[in-house]
């Protein structure tokens, strides 16, 4: 069988991410590679979004049952931490489906160094108001931080920018 690396992206289009299952890891940005090798092995390097990332192993599994399924075999996950992952490797498409499901997606103006403030103006994913605030550091997962909407008080989590 004679596959192609651009229809490997696009079967890897397909693979959702375990945590934000709108969002494939294509649009979150951990697949950093594909290759295949003189002897049709494919190699998918892959960035965790921090070390220690629990989804990585089911998103490893993901990647292999997909590909499986395409007929493939002979397959090689790399889990590569250097460079480490930053949200700016999310697609824009990725970050409005993020938002779609009622997760504020990070923000271009977000630093580590003030990502706690209250100056952050993280907008709501229910109502896109900016009046909002933080509840905890810690939401439904690491990377992600728990705000509440002082206009329509719905809380929600934000994906916490890496840069």
């Amino acid at each position: 069988m004679v596959i192609t690396e651009k229809e490997i992206w696009h079967y890897l289009e397909d693979v959702p991410d375990p945590e934000i299952p709108v969002i494939s890891v294509l649009d979150l940005g951990v697949v950093r590679n594909v290759e295949i090798t003189d002897d049709e092995k494919v190699n998918v390097t892959i960035t965790p979004t921090y070390s220690g990332c629990p989804a990585m192993s089911a998103i490893s599994i993901s990647i292999r049952k997909k590909l499986i399924q395409q007929g493939l075999r002979n397959i090689n996950i790399i889990n590569q931490l250097s460079p480490s992952w930053t949200t700016d490797w999310m697609t824009e498409e990725g970050k409005q489906k993020m938002k779609a499901y009622g997760i504020a997606p990070p923000t271009k103006n977000a630093s580590s160094d003030d990502l706690f403030s209250d100056e952050q103006n993280i907008e709501c994913p229910q109502c896109s108001s900016k009046n909002t605030r933080l509840i905890s550091q810690f939401g439904s997962t690491a990377c992600k931080a728990m705000y509440q909407c002082n206009d329509c008080h719905e809380p929600f989590d934000y994906f916490k920018c890496h840069h």
